[in-house]
């Protein structure tokens, strides 16, 4: 496993490289100090599930100890990776009106950020594709890495508009399907947070042929799914404590796994206080959606579905040849986010 504090010392290696590139440019010292603490801000207080996957990767791939050189060369893939998550969280927030993310008070909400947030946002993004060229322009699958952050990044954005349009005033649950609910979390979710890390990694190493990433596909995609169903449950019944966050789904009208299975079970009295409750923007409403999840004994129905799920992921790992070290990997990612609680 990657060591956490010599991957956490990388960032200020990146840092010090976006300041030098924006001085050469000529950028105010206030622009560039402001984008250096929206950069630092917005990466901290997570787990860094992402950005470590890449360097884990790497490491099973190879089976041997990482080269210092292939240690920070990946180290570098992993913030980027974890740069890109922080730009999307930043637009995710002002979408959602949040207010906290990892117990803090959300960016945009900061005295002097507002609604210069979107572009705080869209500088983090692009700052990845500045220290590529940096990093990694004489590297042989440089434009293959770049292609599949450009993906990564089309596939986020088309599920949060997903997202967003699945939320805007779906009184009747029109818009909110198993197929809907599928096509958000594998595009906003899975694939940056689970596809890509495991692709850079294979990419940086030559390893990225159609049967690698077919496995990779196969398998970390639904992982994606499983995690975002996490997230959803945690949402309503997680510990803000734990969490860093004061759930708003509900309140939010948001397309989730809880609602879909609700939709699935309820009696045609329930399903009518959800028409009523759901997506409200107030407590007692809230409450009376909560009410119904208990009824239809979500909590346990999520526990089975979890228990599913996890033997599903583990029967298609173990299809999976030990020839190249990806079967570790995909043990390793399920590992770090099986029957989590924050």
């Amino acid at each position: 496993m990657a060591n956490l504090e010599k991957f956490r010392e990388v960032l200020p290696f990146l840092a010090d490289e976006i300041r030098e590139d924006l001085s050469l440019r000529g950028a105010p010292s206030l622009t560039n100090d402001h984008l250096q603490q929206c950069l630092i801000d917005n990466t901290q207080g997570g787990k860094l599930h992402r950005g470590l996957t890449v360097v884990d990767t790497g490491h099973a791939l190879q089976k041997r100890p990482l080269t210092p050189t292939e240690f920070q060369e990946l180290s570098i893939l992993g913030w980027l990776t974890e740069i890109f998550q922080a730009s999307y969280l930043i637009s995710d927030d002002i979408m959602d009106n949040s207010e906290y993310r990892r117990g803090k008070q959300c960016w945009y909400r900061r005295d002097g950020v507002g609604l210069a947030a979107i572009n705080d946002a869209t500088l983090l993004k692009s700052s990845i594709f500045i220290l590529l060229q940096k990093n990694f322009r004489q590297h042989s699958q440089y434009l293959s890495i770049v292609e599949l952050f450009i993906e990564a990044g089309f596939r986020t954005e088309l599920g949060q508009l997903c997202d967003a349009r699945a939320s805007q005033e779906d009184r009747g649950f029109e818009h909110k399907s198993i197929e809907m609910y599928s096509f958000i979390t594998i595009n906003k979710t899975a694939f940056y947070s689970f596809y890509l890390p495991v692709a850079l990694a294979l990419h940086y190493f030559g390893l990225a042929d159609e049967r690698n990433l077919g496995h990779a596909e196969r398998i970390l995609l639904p992982m994606g799914e499983y995690f975002q169903v996490q997230d959803d449950y945690l949402d309503v019944f997680g510990d803000p404590y734990f969490t860093g966050k004061v759930g708003t789904d509900i309140q939010d009208n948001k397309c989730t796994w809880l609602i879909l299975e609700a939709l699935r079970h309820c009696s045609a009295k329930q399903r009518q206080v959800l028409m009523s409750c759901y997506g409200r923007q107030d407590e007692a409403n809230e409450a009376n959606v909560k009410e119904i999840f208990e009824e239809l004994y979500l909590p346990k129905r999520y526990r089975e579905y979890e228990t599913e799920m996890i033997q599903e992921l583990q029967h298609r790992i173990d299809r999976v040849g030990e020839r190249n070290g990806l079967k570790e990997v995909f043990q390793m990612v399920l590992g770090k986010i099986s029957r989590r609680n924050m």
